[in-house]
């Protein structure tokens, strides 16, 4: 017995539990200057991060330790003297430190991408690993930086195995060691959850508070949340004649009385404008990288020029922060759910949609893709919802120019538009075709000789994207469809919504160009607008009736237009009017701030205003929930 007890039983978690705490503490350290780049945070917001950040990561830390103090309570200590034994020690400790080192390095790269600890959007990358992958290899010298992360690990682990107290504090009892255990995991489960840290008006800091792993596995847990389960609610009758009043337009007729029925008749007087449509959502758009909106460097010369002679509209908000998200606003008209994307989800099928209106006009409805739509299930999707659908498959190689993880070039995904765009003219029947490119997307790269910019970096492949859209319309009008087309061309969010505030407003702002000089005036439109609103603003461009279950508005169908905007996280839904934003998060009141020059500071609350909000993302939840988006109705 005394030859066994001079083993130092829980040394390895003492070890790996000091190796845990300093990555995380170095990483914390790393992020913070990458955060500092972008804003400033104070003394206290430091001290907060920090403290609180060691509070995570002693919660995380308690539940990588279940398995591994359970192993060795549970192993003789006899087994320890084995050779064998010890040289699966320095191999299982250096996987161990790899990984740890792995994960800070994975972080950095993530907040150098989306300025957030790991999210909800992480936990979707982990779905799509080959896409995930193949984009780190295509941004990163990945090699390089897998050996010097291998090296690092090597130096942790014969550094840390030289502390003293290892042995020392590894010879604690069982007892004790196991009892700490429960009673950490305890107060970890009752005090702590994912938004718990979030108590600093700077959202970097509250990050900085956190753990990545904790938050990793705190979105996947959380990836769909029930309004009503976490948000506050409204009176369903008084919540639904919110809405209803709000959707009243003269030329709106609702076919039901039923507070939960949408559904009106568009009546327009004079002939329809049968015209094709081309909407295109470009990548990762940010309305400041027009000219149009301030931009000094001409990224832009194509779009500004079809700025100038179509229709600019100055106000329009993305929805939210991910591809799905834009997708879902410009196709559905609704405003974001929390959680995932309907996308995404189950029971997607045979939706109200933009395609269901053009179909019902006798159109070919079509959802083109440069990439593989399984990613994000787009293709699925709007298969299932009235769009014939195509994507990088369709492409022969002779007929791609260049390629990358997420999709073929821009220019290659317009051509297979144009051969599409020919077939359907062919057959007589007018088009409607929703266009999703990925060019500017990192690791930004598209064909050379294009631009007078080399690949590799946001703005030019942002100057690609405009290089692209130029030459595609060049191309189309060759062609004998063009002068009967409208082309509408925005973005499906912006290249980083990420800011001091949790919906930081200037984040979401966006360009939305509408251009058909044959058929719609050059115009500048000033309103107040969401993604939401493109579908039944587009429809009524084109002078059409029909029966609409939209929760967007055509703007020109009043005189103000609706003057609100929705913008959201996966949590915080956002409220958006001309001088105040409404948030609306999990389990805490409504917050209410004041817009001044870009800038957002909590203001009195507005009862008024806090129950539009609620009442629209209220409603628009049981809409989805309960089957009420359904074409068939």
């Amino acid at each position: 017995m005394k030859q066994n007890s001079s083993v130092s039983r829980y040394r390895f978690a003492i070890w790996l539990s000091f190796l845990f705490i300093v990555t995380n503490t170095l990483s914390r350290i790393v992020l913070t200057v990458m955060a500092s780049e972008k804003n400033s945070l104070s003394f206290i917001d430091l001290g907060y991060s920090f403290i609180s950040g060691i509070i995570y990561d002693l919660a995380t830390l308690s539940y990588v330790l279940i398995p591994v103090l359970l192993w060795l309570t549970l192993i003789p200590l006899s087994w320890r003297k084995n050779n064998i034994w010890k040289v699966s020690g320095w191999i299982f400790s250096i996987m161990a430190a790899y990984s740890l080192v792995i994960l800070a390095v994975s972080e950095w790269v993530f907040w150098d991408e989306f300025e957030s600890r790991f999210n909800f959007i992480a936990v979707d990358y982990l779905v799509y690993t080959n896409e995930v992958i193949g984009n780190i290899r295509q941004s990163y010298p990945l090699l390089i930086w897998l050996s010097l992360c291998a090296l690092t690990s090597l130096v942790l682990v014969v550094l840390i195995n030289r502390l003293p107290f290892l042995i020392r504090w590894g010879h604690i009892p069982r007892t004790q060691m196991l009892s700490g255990l429960i009673i950490a995991q305890l107060l970890v489960n009752l005090g702590l959850s994912g938004q718990a840290k979030d108590l600093r008006e700077n959202r970097y800091a509250n990050e900085l508070a956190g753990s990545g792993l904790y938050s990793l596995f705190y979105a996947f847990n959380n990836n769909e949340l029930n309004y009503r389960h976490f948000y506050q609610t409204e009176d369903d009758s008084s919540a639904n004649a919110i809405v209803r009043e709000q959707l009243s337009t003269p030329d709106a007729h609702f076919t039901s009385t039923s507070g939960t029925d949408i559904w009106r008749d568009i009546k327009h007087s004079g002939a329809e404008r049968r015209l094709n449509v081309v909407l295109i959502s470009v990548e990762s758009l940010s309305a400041d990288y027009l000219g149009k909106f301030g931009n000094s460097k001409s990224l832009t010369p194509n779009l500004d020029q079809l700025a100038d002679t179509g229709m600019l509209f100055t106000r329009l908000y993305a929805t939210g922060n991910r591809t799905v998200r834009g997708l879902e606003a410009l196709s559905l008209a609704v405003p974001p759910t929390p959680g995932q994307s309907i996308v995404r989800r189950p029971d997607n099928e045979s939706l109200f949609s933009l395609a269901s209106v053009f179909n019902s006009k006798g159109y070919s409805s079509s959802f083109l893709y440069g990439g593989y739509g399984t990613f994000d299930n787009m293709n699925y999707f709007f298969a299932s919802n009235g769009y014939n659908v195509k994507d990088r498959l369709e492409l022969k190689s002779d007929q791609i120019t260049h390629e990358n993880v997420w999709g073929v070039a821009d220019e290659d995904l317009y051509g297979m538009a144009l051969r599409d765009f020919d077939q359907s003219s062919q057959k007589g029947k007018p088009f409607f075709a929703h266009i999703m490119t990925t060019s500017n997307h990192r690791p930004y790269t598209f064909p050379e000789n294009r631009i007078d910019m080399p690949t590799g970096s946001r703005a030019a492949a942002v100057k690609y994207t405009d290089w692209a859209i130029g030459n595609f319309i060049k191309q189309a009008s060759k062609h004998s469809w063009y002068n009967d087309t409208v082309f509408v061309i925005v973005a499906d969010h912006c290249s980083s919504s990420a800011g001091k505030t949790d919906l930081p407003v200037e984040r979401y702002h966006i360009p939305l160009i509408v251009w058909s000089p044959a058929h719609l005036p050059a115009q500048k439109v000033d309103r107040l607008m969401s993604q939401a609103d493109i579908a039944p603003t587009l429809l009524g461009l084109l002078n059409f009736s029909y029966k609409s279950n939209f929760m967007g508005a055509d703007v020109f169908a009043t005189p103000k237009g609706p003057e609100r905007a929705f913008i959201a996280t996966y949590q915080g839904l956002g409220y958006l009017t001309p001088d105040r934003l409404v948030i609306l998060r999990p389990r805490k009141e409504p917050e209410v701030q004041m817009l001044e020059n870009a800038f957002a500071k909590t203001a009195k609350s507005n009862a008024e205003l806090v129950k539009e909000a609620i009442a629209w993302y209220q409603f628009s939840s049981d809409a989805y929930s309960e089957g009420r988006m359904k074409l068939v109705h």
